[in-house]
């Protein structure tokens, strides 16, 4: 299958002068004139002209919403939910603010965040690094979004996996009016013992709370908002199966596969020892056979958001094809730059057009029918 790669020049000329800089620094510096940007009404008229690509076969039906088009941004990009609206004004069809967690908390030691480019990834051990969910929700307030919200929730540090419950619970109670949808994550690498949340008894446990949380808050006349579980890639298959059952009992609303591995295979950039999650194309392979998988158990009743090397429109159509209904990008945004969400989009129409399909939704799972 052909792929035409489009290309922003002016990232391009410009991407070796950022990568000279500390990854973090540059990333906050962005997300910082991103914020600035959005507080211009006619900076955003004008990026949203140059950047939107918008045409009605991209359109995504779910949960009783319609997304613009199935490209969004993943946690992690935005934590502190200072962008989000830049983000819309560049095209993406929801954007996922987080991990945020009920107090503040700085994260792990920096360095943390390292570029690996000639694997075209990225490693980081941020440690849900955020000002806490009073901060957050504050910018969403002031800010409201200009389209589909997702908030990503997680536990603090300090708090032991028993006690874990009690934190997401809090994080739930104070998103819920705000967020288009709520992300449960439990397989970041970086917090430790949290990916041991994703075991058959503390998932279970997690997740009865959540849903018992989200039907009072519903009988109290809140909305009924989306609750989606992020899992990670390196999941033994008893663990695998663990969230499969639990998926079934709780009729889950849908899983964002997935998050960063700890694996190491056949990387070439210096970096690529360091401790943390890695993302971005070496990710790509794994995470596209974990989304088959849960198509082929679930079928079309599991919505799915596929993560992981996404940086062009056959990568996100290789995820749509095993399963996907939608894809996010994060590390792909740092190397491809602002346009990506438009190539990606214009990408994933050739794409469409060449398979006779006349919808995303169309080919969803078309590699196992």
């Amino acid at each position: 299958m052909n792929d035409v790669i489009h290309k922003d020049f002016l990232y391009q000329a410009l991407q070796p002068i950022l990568f000279r800089q500390d990854p973090e620094t540059i990333h906050e510096h962005t997300l910082n004139l991103l914020h600035h940007i959005s507080q211009i009404p006619v900076a955003g008229k004008i990026i949203e002209h140059v950047y939107h690509c918008e045409n009605s076969a991209l359109q995504v039906q779910l949960w009783n919403k319609t997304f613009p088009n199935p490209v969004g941004v993943a946690a992690g990009f935005d934590k502190e939910g200072k962008a989000f609206n830049p983000l819309f004004a560049l095209g993406f069809g929801f954007v996922e603010i987080g991990t945020v967690t009920p107090l503040a908390q700085p994260g792990n030691p920096k360095p943390r965040i390292f570029r690996l480019p000639e694997d075209h990834s990225l490693i980081n051990r941020l440690g849900f690094n955020n000002q806490g969910v009073a901060a957050l929700v504050s910018q969403v307030k002031n800010n409201p979004p200009d389209g589909i919200l997702g908030i990503n929730i997680g536990k603090n540090k300090t708090t032991a996996n028993d006690s874990a419950v009690d934190d997401y619970e809090t994080a739930l109670r104070a998103v819920y009016d705000h967020a288009g949808y709520i992300v449960i994550n439990v397989s970041s690498p970086n917090t430790e013992k949290l990916r041991a949340l994703q075991e058959q008894e503390a998932l279970h446990k997690l997740i009865d709370r959540l849903f018992i949380i989200r039907k009072e808050l519903v009988m109290q006349g809140q909305p009924h908002k989306t609750l989606l579980l992020k899992i990670a890639p390196d999941l033994t298959d008893e663990t695998f199966h663990d969230i499969i059952t639990i998926i079934h009992e709780f009729k889950l609303d849908g899983v964002i596969a997935t998050n960063t591995t700890l694996t190491r295979n056949d990387l070439r950039s210096p970096s690529h020892t360091e401790n943390g999650g890695l993302s971005g194309a070496a990710l790509r392979t794994r995470s596209t056979k974990i989304i088959g998988k849960l198509y082929q158990e679930f079928g079309s009743e599991l919505p799915l958001i596929g993560v992981g090397g996404v940086f062009s429109g056959k990568d996100a159509y290789d995820k749509i094809r095993a399963g996907a209904s939608m894809v996010q990008v994060y590390t792909g945004l740092i190397y491809r730059g602002p346009a990506i969400a438009k190539f990606i989009k214009q990408e994933l129409l050739q794409q469409l057009e060449q398979d006779g399909f006349s919808s995303i939704s169309d080919a969803v799972g078309a590699d196992f029918r």
